[in-house]
């Protein structure tokens, strides 16, 4: 068995301070490098688990925020859709308006042909008006469900509507008798009235829930940078308290050596005395 090697007291002592010295500086060089003061759950366990509680709740949220912004997006695509559509129901009705004053059948009916292929048109560009395979507004609209929270308990549902030539009034993809007669033009510019006043109703009502969604979206936003600033606070470590921490435990880590490298001197003294 190897002899015991026994230390004297002041030794024992500078050697425990400076190994105690060494380890604080492995942690202030450790929160130096991830910028973090509760690394592990051996930092600090309740810090941590409330960090990581907190990290994990944003984390899902960013999720529901990605779903509500697609839902926008969905609602905005549809907006713009009415909106391109009431232009060309506009250009409809000022063809209907030039017919009634026009002096005869032929105008009239030559109108009623560049109202029908505006009609056409109008179909195409509802049909297009889709986002990621959603559309609100064609003949047999998609309905639009959005998620607000976690657990799916509050959800909003979208419904779509209608907004087909066909349905918009009576039907406005048909000249009515080719605008064969004065009254036959009167009609249906009543018919494209009706149909302005549908697509702004509509464009009223999607644009209300539009202003929802994106209301809930700004909130998640806010909701998300919220949880992360919390999570930081938990565990984040201050960089200026750390680095004046480093230096001072440095200058401390000097002075243990400089007082053990004494210890040693001081017995080597007393030893010399047996020589």
């Amino acid at each position: 068995m190897a002899a015991q090697v026994n230390l004297s007291a002041a030794t024992r002592t500078n050697l425990l301070a400076l190994q105690n010295t060494t380890k604080l500086i492995g942690r202030t060089q450790e929160r130096l490098s991830t910028g973090l003061k509760v690394n592990s759950a051996l930092d600090d366990a309740s810090a941590f688990f409330q960090s990581r509680s907190l990290v994990n709740r944003a984390g899902d949220l960013s999720g529901i925020k990605d779903s509500v912004d697609q839902g926008v997006q969905t609602l905005k695509t549809a907006l713009n859709g009415i909106e391109q559509a009431t232009k060309i129901v506009e250009q409809i009705k000022g063809l209907a308006e030039s017919a009634r004053t026009a002096l005869t059948a032929t105008e009239r009916s030559a109108l009623a042909n560049q109202a029908e292929r505006l009609a056409t048109q109008l179909n195409n560009l509802i049909n297009d008006s889709s986002y990621n395979g959603v559309n609100l507004i064609k003949s047999t609209p998609d309905n639009l469900q959005v998620n607000f929270n976690e657990d799916s308990t509050i959800e909003l549902t979208i419904t779509g509507i209608n907004l087909s030539a066909s349905n918009l009034g009576a039907d406005i993809s048909t000249a009515t008798n080719n605008w064969g007669t004065i009254g036959d033009v009167g009609a249906d510019i009543d018919d494209y009235s009706s149909a302005l006043g549908q697509l702004r109703t509509a464009a009223s009502t999607l644009g209300s829930q539009n202003t929802l969604l994106q209301t809930r979206l700004d909130f998640t936003k806010t909701l998300i940078d919220t949880l992360k600033e919390g999570s930081d606070k938990l565990v984040s470590a201050d960089m200026n308290e750390e680095g004046a921490n480093l230096l001072a435990l440095q200058t401390r880590q000097q002075l243990g050596v400089n007082s053990l490298s004494l210890a040693a001197q001081s017995e080597q003294a007393i030893l010399s005395l047996f020589q």
